[in-house]
């Protein structure tokens, strides 16, 4: 999937339906030409509930989408559904995003940027994140990033949230292992681990689930870790405290 058609940067109306690059497209100053966003798609504050919702980032009610007739549909392949994505190429040009890596983060956000037509301001923010996260960090720890609960579901290696882990100098103890891996507890001692990150999101973990693990773990903003765009500068801060 790609961009199919043509666009005049002058009229582009633009749905996203990736909530990290919502907040990317708005913070780029290209706010006043999203006419769709996910429900998940909350920031940067509430003046963006104005924009209307096309369904979740799995659940995209297609429908909806082309009634508000984007010129440019911005999606992600990890976030979206293939099927979905393909059917809205019908009716407009997709961007569609595979981030994996934070370098590989920046290309796709400069990408973006170029594409809305805001090119400088794209180099501008990136260069900005660039000088706020320094040069990647040697490892000093080794953590289990979990995702999800019930099965127990931690971050892979080949994933997003690995090298910004890794960036931030936290080896990823199941790092060798793919994608989104079902682990128990057992495997959680065995890899010898100092600390298990339990995020606020995709499975929003609460302080009532700290008593489940038998090691030492602590609850972190899974948007620091899981989001790209703009939201890499403004969770900057937080990602200091929780690897210095």
């Amino acid at each position: 999937m790609a961009i199919q058609k043509s666009v005049d940067l002058c009229v582009m109306r633009i749905v996203s339906c990736v909530p990290s690059l919502t907040e990317w497209i708005w913070d780029l100053g290209a706010s006043d030409q999203l006419v769709g966003r996910t429900k998940f798609c909350v920031h940067p504050d509430s003046s963006i509930r104005g924009i209307p919702q096309v369904g979740g980032t799995k659940s995209l009610k297609v429908e909806a989408i082309a009634a508000l007739k984007p010129d440019l549909l911005i999606a992600n392949q990890e976030e979206n559904t293939r099927e979905q994505i393909e059917a809205c190429e019908e009716f407009c040009a997709v961007l569609l995003t595979d981030i994996k890596t934070v370098h590989g983060a920046w290309k796709e956000m400069q990408r973006i940027a170029d594409a809305v037509g805001y090119r400088e301001e794209g180099k501008t923010w990136i260069a900005r994140i660039k000088d706020a996260w320094g040069p990647q960090k040697s490892l000093h720890r080794k953590v289990a990033y979990c995702v999800w609960r019930e099965p127990l579901m931690v971050a892979g290696g080949d994933t997003y949230i690995s090298d910004v882990l890794n960036w931030w100098g936290l080896a990823n103890a199941f790092g060798h292992l793919s994608r989104y891996p079902e682990v128990t507890a057992e495997m959680l001692l065995k890899a010898d681990v100092d600390e298990v990150l339990l995020p606020s999101e995709p499975f929003p973990f609460k302080v009532r689930h700290q008593s489940e693990f038998s090691l030492p773990n602590r609850l972190v903003d899974g948007e620091a870790f899981s989001w790209y765009g703009s939201r890499m500068w403004h969770a900057c801060a937080q990602l200091r405290q929780i690897v210095g």
